[in-house]
């Protein structure tokens, strides 16, 4: 970026700051702080989120999000100077913070780890053998494209597994096949939080029914929670919807938008990045092909693989039981530890941050041991290569840690306080669960995450509902709505960590994989809306509204989309 546009970038920001009241902000108390700030409580994700498309620097972006918001909490009166001081002091506190939580240390610890095995499978030949594999299957952009979102699909357990692991293994497959990263980091964001949200067994539910039971006790609702989670997913329409979309896309191979111009430009020119991207991946992984000595086997990738995927199952089991203190809880798992409701259980009593860590890290060793006995490479080459994929997830560290630093001050300030008490005011009883839907998707947007939204509205959307309408299907429903709406929410936006992810594990530009997959995402929302909360909001059953959008979702590729061509 030239000198003049941070200048005036930083310009902006500076002007937006010193706009907003400068009060003296208690930043413990989110809820006083939004009745102060009001509306300016939206400048540090709007700072974040605007100059992220005008500067293409997600970094810088979302430096001076975090900042911004820093300087509304720390600046009394006008007094700028020692402002500047405490936002700086706030800043680094904050990234501090956001390390030192234990969860998210775990994140970064579990992509760190992820892109270590990556790296090995890599130099092994493992991720060459599965691209060759899958390329003889995969005789066009429609069958590569494909078998990525049937693989986004296997791997339902957790998004964050999803969109690193699918991504390194596709990547070679759909670029020989002359599809856009872009569209192949749609499909991995596509197929990660959407799947996992609405997957029986997987690292969300405990969180999600963790909701809706504390949801039913503030009303003194006597229903199982885990009953009443399982119910919702035929009200999940956006979930249902984007993971149908994406499969149509790739059948009828018909594309619009953005999206259009990206598949045309790689199809036609075989450019799967554009001209000005900047892509979300390290030099160094230009140093992990195998060298001619080694013979590629699909093998040095499905075992480490492998070993991720079981050693994270059986991690989530045996953590999750360590955790849960309940006798009578733990006398019903002990009588059938393998029962449904064990392993339901346990998975949503475990930390998933950690399990996933721990898993990465032993599949990492795994490949490095066969790697070695395979004198693929020696013991100093195995450890070095590991620590080259690691440093080719640095970029994603930093990013994931300042946008949960800018969650951190969002929350301080109270901006979803003040959305919820600006947008929830009297409606009438069918239109509540797209209106909370919306509002979901905008504190989502915004804030960049869907644990934190569901946390929000969560126990906002359920006394509502059963205050209008005490019946239990129209509960289900805005319980749904909340859900789906913060992962529809978080799937646009720019500063969540989940797309951030997938644009790293797609080698994608951050900015083009938003830009692209925006359009798509608001497609689906609208069809979400007008055939799934609306008509529910008036009583027609899931079997009525599931048909119209899945119809809806094909005529609207038909109408709009523009059909590409297949070498299939």
């Amino acid at each position: 970026m030239k000198f003049r546009q941070l200048f005036l970038l930083l310009s902006a920001v500076s002007i937006l700051c010193i706009a907003a009241p400068a009060f003296a902000a208690d930043s413990s108390k989110g809820a006083a702080n939004s009745q102060i700030f009001g509306f300016w409580t939206l400048v540090p994700p709007l700072v974040a989120i605007i100059l992220a498309f005008i500067s293409r620097n997600v970094v810088l972006s979302l430096f001076l999000g975090v900042f911004s918001g820093a300087m509304m909490l720390e600046t009394t009166g006008f007094d700028f100077y020692h402002g500047l001081l405490g936002s700086f002091q706030r800043v680094s506190h904050e990234i501090l913070g956001s390390l030192a939580d234990s969860w998210n240390a775990g994140i970064v610890l579990q992509c760190l780890a992820i892109g270590g095995l990556i790296a090995v499978v890599s130099k092994m030949g493992g991720t060459l053998a599965v691209a060759e594999a899958l390329a003889k299957k995969a005789k066009g952009p429609r069958s590569a494209q494909f078998f990525t979102w049937l693989m986004g699909l296997i791997i339902f357990f957790d998004d964050y597994a999803n969109s690193l692991t699918v991504g390194p293994i596709m990547r070679p497959v759909t670029d020989r096949m002359q599809v856009s990263r872009e569209k192949l980091a749609f499909i991995i964001d596509a197929t990660a939080a959407p799947i996992a949200g609405i997957a029986l067994i997987s690292t969300w539910v405990a969180y999600e029914v963790g909701l809706i039971k504390d949801g039913f006790e503030q009303v003194g609702i006597q229903m199982n929670a885990y009953g009443a989670f399982v119910e919702t997913i035929p009200y999940r329409f956006y979930n249902i919807f984007i993971l149908f979309f994406v499969l149509a896309g790739i059948m009828l191979l018909r594309e619009f938008g953005p999206m259009l111009k990206a598949e045309e430009r790689a199809r036609k020119h075989g450019k799967v990045l554009a001209d000005n991207a900047n892509p979300m991946a390290s030099e160094e992984t230009t140093q992990l092909e195998p060298g001619a000595h080694v013979v590629p086997s699909i093998w040095n990738a499905i075992i480490p693989i492998g070993t991720l995927i079981v050693a994270a199952f059986l991690g989530f089991y045996f953590n999750g039981l360590s955790a849960i203190d309940n006798a009578e809880m733990l006398a019903k798992i002990n009588a059938a530890p393998f029962s449904f409701f064990a392993v339901r259980e346990c998975f949503g009593a475990s930390d998933a941050s950690v399990v996933l860590f721990q898993a990465a890290l032993l599949a990492g060793i795994v490949a490095m041991v066969m790697g070695v006995c395979k004198k693929v490479f020696t013991i100093e080459e195995a450890i070095t290569t590991w620590i080259l994929g690691i440093k080719s997830m640095t970029i994603t560290a930093v990013i994931l840690l300042l946008a949960w630093s800018l969650s951190g001050i969002i929350k301080e300030l109270g901006t979803a306080i003040w959305l919820v008490s600006v947008l929830s005011d009297t409606l009438p009883p069918f239109i509540l669960p797209s209106i909370i839907f919306v509002l979901g998707s905008v504190i989502s947007f915004a804030t960049g995450t869907s644990y934190g939204t569901m946390g929000i509205l969560m126990p906002l959307a359920i006394p509502l509902a059963w205050a209008i309408n005490g019946d239990q299907a129209y509960l289900l429903l805005n319980i749904a709505a909340v859900l789906t709406g913060a992962i529809f929410g978080d799937h646009c936006s720019p500063i969540s960590d989940t797309t951030i992810l997938s644009s790293m594990g797609s080698a994608c530009d951050h900015i083009d994989h938003v830009r692209t997959q925006l359009f798509y995402a608001l497609a689906v929302g609208g069809v979400s809306v007008l055939f799934g909360f609306l008509p529910a909001g008036l009583g027609f059953s899931p079997i009525i509204t599931l048909p119209l959008g899945l119809a809806a979702v094909v005529a609207m590729l038909f109408l709009v989309g523009k059909k590409l061509p297949d070498a299939s």
